[in-house]
């Protein structure tokens, strides 16, 4: 299943149709909600009925059709629980099978809506494992919950290092100990190697007890500085148990990583300094340039409006606040608002479940200047 980087989300951002609208689909596949292709392929129906009724629909007939007819031929599902599709007639055609569910929605705009695309992005952003005892040291990178890399470190010691001690093996133990010592750095050393050439974003550990203390004194700092906590795993777990356990620790550090944002943005908007909430302020400030990061909640969308002479956003519309022109209807003003962030180089962070950012007015933004 292939990546989603941060440089294809901001490709497809960045598209823009010569006159025809882009349509852009999420549709949820999961089995688990959905065991049957005629429960997905009947909720694909209703979305397109009812996004052939709005502005542009009618414009869009032939995407919309060419994507059910992808739907029903059918795909693989033992690994694909979502679907995010980008049509714009001859100039675009994108199908993304995804390990995740999204939520079901049709948008019909002037760019793709790739706010949903970069949420699971976020979420699934590459996670290294280090695992670790007397003897080895397994290294692995997850990305979209599979797994990606996989590699080992094996240092020779004595067999029953792990099962004999020291009054047993006797004068052997202060060289068992520089053994082990060696192996700890030799699988720090690689764990930075491996992980900084994946360029993963959170590692977790997975580590006895007797060792964490000798580890993380020979963790390199750029490994250091991701390491997000432990697992219970052992080295020797089989390796579906330690994606699924990856999988629920990555939801856990995504929680706690928003948190932290939503709790920034809610102390600069209160403080009346670089931040600001709610809809018209944070597409005036994107008009501004001003934005550093922008905050999202997920599902998040309104009706609104865009300037075509100047760029500018604004919820409410005909005449342009900024330049005068006649502003163009959109469907979904929060999604061209993301397009736009991704233009200026902003990070993008569509938080979900935040009851904070909701009160904030479900979109704001941590500014620049």
């Amino acid at each position: 299943m292939a990546a989603i980087t941060e440089d294809a989300i901001k490709e497809l951002a960045a598209f823009r149709s010569q006159g025809a609208p882009v349509v852009t689909c999420y549709l949820d596949v999961d089995g688990r909600r959905r065991p049957r292709p005629v429960d997905y392929e009947q909720e694909l129906e209703h979305l397109v009925r009812e996004a052939a009724g709005r502005e542009h629909g009618s414009a869009a007939s032939a995407d919309l059709d060419r994507i059910v007819e992808h739907v029903r031929a059918g795909f693989d599902r033992s690994r694909v629980r979502g679907m995010a599709v980008f049509a714009c007639g001859d100039d675009l055609w994108r199908v993304i099978e995804l390990p995740v569910a999204v939520q079901d929605r049709i948008v019909i705009n002037a760019a793709p809506a790739v706010a949903q695309l970069e949420a699971v992005a976020q979420e699934s952003a590459r996670v290294g494992v280090l695992a670790l005892d007397k003897r080895r040291a397994r290294l692995f990178v997850f990305e979209l919950g599979e797994l990606a890399e996989h590699h080992e470190v094996v240092d020779e010691l004595p067999r029953d290092v792990d099962s004999v001690g020291h009054r047993e093996r006797g004068d052997t133990s202060h060289h068992v100990d520089e053994l082990v010592a060696q192996h700890v750095r030799n699988a720090s050393r690689a764990a930075f190697e491996v992980f900084q050439a994946a360029g993963v974003r959170d590692i977790l550990l997975a580590v006895p007890d007797a060792l964490v203390s000798e580890l993380e004194r020979d963790l390199h700092p750029y490994v250091a500085e991701r390491v997000r906590g432990r697992l219970d795993q052992r080295i020797d777990t089989p390796l579906d148990e330690l994606r699924e356990a990856v999988l629920a620790r990555e939801h856990d550090i995504t929680v706690a990583r928003e948190a932290q944002l939503v709790d920034r943005l809610r102390a600069t908007v209160g403080a009346g300094t670089l931040g600001v909430a709610g809809l018209a302020d944070t597409l005036a400030a994107l008009a501004d340039r001003r934005v550093d990061v922008l905050l999202v909640s997920k599902g998040y969308g309104e009706l609104g409006w865009r300037c075509d002479a100047c760029g500018s956003l604004a919820s409410v519309g005909r005449r342009c606040g900024r330049c005068d022109a006649e502003m163009v209807h959109v469907d979904d003003v929060v999604e061209e608002a993301v397009d736009v962030a991704f233009a200026q180089g902003c990070r993008v962070e569509v938080v979900d479940g935040s009851a904070d950012l909701d009160v904030l007015g479900r979109i704001g933004g941590l500014l620049r200047f």
